[in-house]
Formats: structure tokens, sequence, C-alpha cells
């Protein structure tokens, strides 16, 4: 059962981590791997690998990173990614990706604050879509993306392999000026 008297919030980590951020994003990167929902992860990597590439993340111009907090540590994450420069058919539209929430943090309503802060933040730099994809195995991401307005336009029959079998992945959008 959730801590009632936690206090979750969401924010963006735009040039460096705080200390202790980067070991605490790293943690819960972990927890969720183990759970199944590391964004592509399927076991969990080396610490260092880890450390470069949340490192990585803040030094690439396309990329935003949003983290979820429980009373001040980090627990989750979500990325916004627009195209490349070059790419100015796409430029309007932009990648909800490596979205999770660790696993001792889940049932305070982070998911939703995140993504919801990631696509106000989104759309006040003039993103006008959002695309994203998922393992159909993610359940609650699905149902939240959904609830948020996201609309189903395909699914991938060999999106994902796990433990030797084929998963779907679906793929969803959301046009964040309707």
């Amino acid at each position: 059962m959730a801590d009632l008297t936690a206090t979750p919030s969401v924010d963006e980590i735009t040039e460096r981590f705080k200390s202790g951020d980067l070991h605490d994003l790293c943690d819960a990167t972990e927890a969720a791997i183990r759970e199944g929902g590391g964004f592509g992860w399927l076991q969990v990597p080396a610490r260092d690998a880890l450390e470069r590439y949340w490192k990585g993340v803040l030094v690439v111009p396309e990329r935003r990173l949003f983290v979820a907090r429980l009373d001040g540590v980090i627990c989750g994450s979500a990325q916004i990614v627009r195209p490349t420069r070059n790419n100015e058919a796409q430029s309007h539209s932009a990648q909800l990706t490596t979205t999770f929430i660790a696993p001792w943090a889940r049932g305070h309503g982070l998911s939703k604050q995140l993504t919801t802060t990631l696509l106000e933040a989104a759309k006040a730099s003039g993103i006008r879509v959002v695309n994203l994809d998922v393992r159909e195995t993610q359940g609650a991401a699905i149902a939240l993306y959904r609830s948020l307005g996201f609309t189903q336009f395909g699914q991938h029959p060999f999106y994902a392999l796990v433990d030797g079998a084929f998963v779907s992945g679906l793929y969803f959008t959301k046009d964040l000026n309707a």
C-alpha cells in the first residue's frame, strides 16, 4: 500500500545532475528493469553503463529529461525526443520515451504527473504531436496513455524479444492541439 504522506513531484534536469540524483536515477532504473519495465533493457547493465547512459542523455540537444521524485528521491523518468534538426518535415513532433516509475514508488500518481508535465512542456516548446511505443505487456502504461487521449495507430508483432518469445509493440500518438 502506498504511503499517503509521501510527497510526489516532477522536474526537468537540464544541464547536470545534482548531488545524489545520478545515483538515485540509476537505483530506480535498476529496480524498474528487475520488474520488467526497463524501457528496453531486459537485464540490469553494469552501473557504469547506466551512469554513462544517463549522463549522455543530458548532452543530446534533442532530448529533454524529466524525473519523478518521491520525497525528493528520483524514482522514475521520461524523455521527450525531437527529430534531428535536419528533419524539417517532422519538426512538429516528438517521441515520448524511456518512461518508468520504480516499483517502490508506484501508487502515488507519478506516472500521470510525469506524463502530463512532459506533455505540457512539449506543447509549450512548440511540439504539436507526441508519439510513443510500448510493449503490449505494459498494461498500466497503455491504460494511462489512453486515459490521457493518446490514440493507438499501429501494432508491431515482433517489437521485442523477451525470454526467447516475441512481444508485440503498440504505437500511440497524441495531437497536443486537439
